[in-house]
């Protein structure tokens, strides 16, 4: 006879039997804690799961991350845009290559509405489209042209590529509106001293509004160079002055030789409007651009001088 002693409840309990008889006891047992001990780890995990969530949703409920995506999108499309419009003018060019016009959205207009046969355009709807001037201009050289006109197949291929074109432009104007209303209710001071769309640039590379304000002026004026910059690490090549900023005109504009003092000004700015908007919520913007302006004019007017300032 083999006495066994078995404690899984804090409790002595004095069994003669057989061994199998013990591991019979000792598995339920087991089976009976272990199904305690998952069940309640389970219900601690639904509970970090649910956590988790709670605390994701309130992390990207901010608009700034929907703007995030609107100027992706936006500059997405752009690149679309570009690249549809320089296949639709040289396909066009085979019927009329003496078609010249500087808006694209007017060019494609013409191909969906006047593209099947050059010469019979009405001049009436051909001036509402691009003015009196120029729909004289365009009906002259319709006459004069040395393209032929496309047979049916072509027009209906072509005129999809146009109407596809012009279904793009309207997205984008879309999503510029939004970009436009979202960007003063996120950004408003940043949106205040340079372009919108720059602004909400600046806020997709930095990754949201908190980064943005938290980054030194230096790393926000070379925003959107990273691999300039990069090369300029590994190969020692000349480094980059400005990124994204550089679409300011005052910067893009500007002299050669002042653009990345003027970068630098800008970056301060921003980096300030930034903080405001991300932190303190006050509007300030007003004295930021008086400050920008002045420093900018004491910048041109220190060229060729010698001096330094300090802005």
């Amino acid at each position: 006879t083999l006495m066994l002693v078995i404690s899984a409840f804090d409790a002595s309990l004095h069994f003669c039997g057989n061994c199998h008889f013990f591991i019979f006891i000792r598995a339920n047992s087991l089976g009976v804690l272990l199904g305690s001990e998952f069940e309640e780890r389970e219900k601690k995990r639904r509970m970090l799961i649910e956590r988790a969530k709670s605390g994701i949703a309130e992390a990207y409920s901010s608009e700034e991350y929907p703007l995030m995506q609107a100027i992706s999108t936006y500059l997405e499309i752009d690149k679309i845009m570009n690249l549809v419009y320089e296949r639709l003018n040289e396909w066009y060019s085979l019927y009329f290559p003496e078609l010249k016009l500087s808006n694209p959205e007017s060019y494609a207009r013409f191909v969906v509405s006047f593209g099947m046969d050059k010469k019979k355009v009405e001049k009436g709807k051909l001036a509402e489209l691009l003015g009196s001037k120029a729909a004289e201009e365009v009906a002259r050289l319709a006459e004069q042209s040395m393209g032929r006109e496309p047979n049916s197949d072509e027009y209906v291929a072509i005129k999809e590529v146009a109407s596809n074109y012009l279904r793009l432009s309207d997205v984008q104007k879309a999503i510029d509106a939004y970009l436009a209303a979202a960007t003063k209710r996120v950004m408003p001071n940043v949106s205040y001293i340079i372009d919108y769309h720059i602004a909400a640039e600046l806020l997709g590379k930095a990754g949201s509004l908190e980064k943005l304000a938290t980054m030194p002026s230096s790393t926000i004026q070379l925003l959107g160079a990273e691999k300039a910059f990069f090369k300029h690490l590994k190969y020692g090549s000349k480094s980059p002055k400005y990124g994204i900023i550089f679409k300011l005109a005052d910067i893009s504009n500007g002299k050669r030789e002042l653009r990345g003092k003027i970068a630098r000004v800008y970056a301060n700015k921003i980096s300030i409007a930034a903080k405001a908007d991300a932190f303190s919520k006050r509007f300030i913007a007003d004295e930021l651009k008086a400050g920008l302006e002045s420093a900018i004019k004491r910048i041109q007017a220190s060229e060729g001088k010698g001096k330094e300032h300090k802005f």
